[in-house]
């Protein structure tokens, strides 16, 4: 299937069935697309944590706007964005890279420099604003991912970032949770919107060609 017809097949799925488990060939694809991103700089400035056990699922629970839904899913990805910029962070990412394509460490410094002195004129919450936007185009090719091997998703800002925050220990990660994606597959029965037509607004609305 193309990657439209995949995009019409997918939706936010509102009930999983919990017998059914994600392979772990499959998962990884999902990860390796989120993973192969592009980010600004390419300092991939976030991570996944991948969250199979149940036990960790139930506490995430709290605060969840779609507590059945975390339960019920296979994996819980949590996108957790890095809570500010370093001069040490952004050399970390430069040095992987220029050992990567064996090149001077260094190589690209004139550029780095850019990058210090623009995010040393920056507050925190700036950092964390632009971190947390790189996360999203990061889920959206996991989801397409996700569509191509027919396994069904659902993106998630309703829960609480401080419960899931300190569960999984991401202050001491550098680490803030911005988004979630539910991996699993659909329970005919339950998911109310299965069998419910895809609704977006017109092309003609939706674009606005000038």
């Amino acid at each position: 299937m193309s990657l439209l017809e995949n995009l019409q097949w997918r939706h936010a799925v509102k009930a999983y069935d919990p017998t059914k488990k994600v392979a772990k060939e499959d998962l990884n694809r999902i990860l390796e697309a989120a993973r192969l991103a592009p980010t600004s700089s390419g300092l991939q400035p976030f991570r996944i944590i991948s969250v199979e056990n149940q036990e960790l699922k139930e506490k995430m629970v709290a605060g969840a706007l779609n507590p059945e839904v975390m339960r019920d899913c296979s994996h819980v990805l949590v996108f957790a964005a890095w809570d500010s910029y370093s001069e040490e962070k952004i050399d970390k990412v430069y040095d992987y890279h220029t050992d990567v394509r064996e090149l001077p460490r260094g190589r690209f410094g004139s550029y780095t420099d850019q990058l210090k002195k623009m995010y040393g004129a920056q507050t925190a919450d700036q950092h964390f604003a632009h971190t947390a936007r790189q996360t999203y185009i990061a889920l959206a090719l996991a989801m397409a991912q996700a569509a191509e091997l027919k396994i069904d998703s659902t993106p998630a800002e309703g829960f609480s970032n401080e419960v899931v925050d300190e569960i999984l220990g991401l202050r001491e990660m550098g680490l803030k949770s911005v988004s979630l994606l539910y991996l699993g597959y659909r329970d005919e029965e339950r998911d109310w919107l299965s069998n419910m037509k895809k609704v977006r607004v017109p092309m003609e609305e939706f674009v606005i060609s000038q």
